[in-house]
């Protein structure tokens, strides 16, 4: 029988080996866009043959976008269906099993997990998948399938607030595909319980990749005071009072993210140390040096200032300003914890600007650890993307 899978394939001067050795992208340069591959739509699963017509893979082809082809499997002929689906999420839920204790974690990172584009977050009996590629969008449904039958999650949510389904062609619009939810769903970590707003928080309602920078936090809280900058849901803020902090302040821009960071302190019996303070950043750092405030304990958890490399070196300047307006707010011998979720700024960039901001303030500051996400988001060998998260942990000399 006829394979009725189009075929794509690699112009002479793409570098084959790159993908044979594992690269799961093929760039829009680099694939032979005639007429035919151009007119394909977004999301069609098609073989890849290289310029010597010797495949490649199965790939999901999107002709418009600057990716234009994702590796989905090796086998040019893989049935790319419910059961395909359920042996992915199998071997992602084991490793995630032996990790954690409790099944509140990321299950799929994406291309790291062999599911490129494709983000599932676990929160109990809930799950939420970021489809944000447009082959995920079109097989969302065995997807979705596949994900109750591996971990028998009794509510699955799309979460469509992805950047890049933009550039896939895809809409914003979430949806609940089993299920439902009728308020935060409570997620114990690090000793403290967080409030997951699974259908209008940010991202899919909680940013488990900081978990092992949180626990580091807390081992400096004892008997501190805390100040949790872009705190979200109490992210650092919740692990340090757990972990003993005297008092956590969270600043916030968003009102409905510190309510569901009061819930949390509340739901871990915290909140009489816990205060919050909504507004800009970076104003609310301003004043705070203006009113002589001074913590043992400062963490900026700031969204991605440079989410692309045209926006690296503005981004480079915004991680600078945080670190600058951070630094007089940390007591002598007190801490600075300073993070960047932005791929396209590399460490040793971020840990330069950091260190200008940190100079420009007037202040002398040791760096005692450098972390990253958590396990549970592991890194594709080949994408530096994969493994966008640093924490730089700095103490500051009296």
């Amino acid at each position: 029988m006829t394979d009725p899978r189009p075929t794509v394939r690699l112009r002479p001067k793409a570098d084959a080996r790159r993908l044979r050795h594992g690269h799961p992208w093929v760039w829009s340069d680099e694939l032979v866009l005639d007429r035919r591959t151009s007119r394909l739509a977004p999301g069609t699963l098609a073989v890849l043959e290289d310029a010597e017509r010797r495949s490649l893979g199965t790939v999901a082809v999107t002709p418009d976008s600057r990716i234009a082809a994702r590796m989905l499997d090796r086998d040019p002929a893989a049935q790319i269906a419910q059961a395909w689906f359920a042996a992915h999420l199998e071997r992602a839920q084991e490793m995630r099993a032996r990790l954690f204790d409790a099944p509140f974690y990321r299950l799929v990172h994406a291309e790291a997990d062999g599911l490129p584009g494709v983000v599932i977050d676990r929160f109990g009996d809930a799950a939420a998948i970021q489809p944000n590629a447009a082959w995920a969008e079109t097989l969302l449904e065995p997807l979705a399938a596949a994900l109750a039958e591996v971990t028998g999650a009794s509510t699955i949510l799309k979460n469509a607030s992805g950047r890049t389904r933009a550039r896939e062609g895809l809409d914003d619009v979430s949806a609940v595909l089993r299920g439902g939810v009728d308020g935060p769903v409570p997620v114990p970590m690090n000793g403290a319980t967080y409030m997951a707003d699974l259908t209008g928080g940010q991202k899919t309602g909680l940013f488990y990749d900081q978990r092992p920078n949180h626990a580091f936090a807390a081992r400096l809280s004892q008997g501190a005071r805390v100040l949790d900058v872009f705190s979200h849901v109490g992210g650092f803020a919740l692990a340090a009072l757990a972990g003993g902090a005297a008092e956590a302040l969270a600043v916030d821009a968003s009102a409905p993210a510190l309510a569901l960071a009061e819930a949390g302190a509340r739901a871990g019996g915290t909140a009489d140390r816990f205060a919050t303070r909504q507004g800009d950043a970076f104003d609310v750092m301003a004043a705070l040096e203006r009113e002589g405030g001074r913590y043992d304990l400062v963490v900026c958890d700031p969204p991605a200032f440079a989410p692309s490399k045209e926006a690296r070196t503005a981004g480079l300047r915004a991680y600078e300003r945080v670190a600058r307006l951070a630094a007089p707010l940390v007591a002598p011998g007190g801490y600075l914890t300073l993070c960047s979720c932005s791929h396209a700024a590399d460490l040793p960039a971020f840990r330069t600007a950091c260190a200008r901001g940190i100079g420009r303030a007037g202040r002398a500051a040791q760096l005692v650890h450098t972390g990253g996400a958590g396990p549970d988001h592991p890194q594709h060998p080949a994408l530096d993307e994969t493994g966008y998260l640093k924490a730089l942990v700095w103490r500051l000399l009296p």
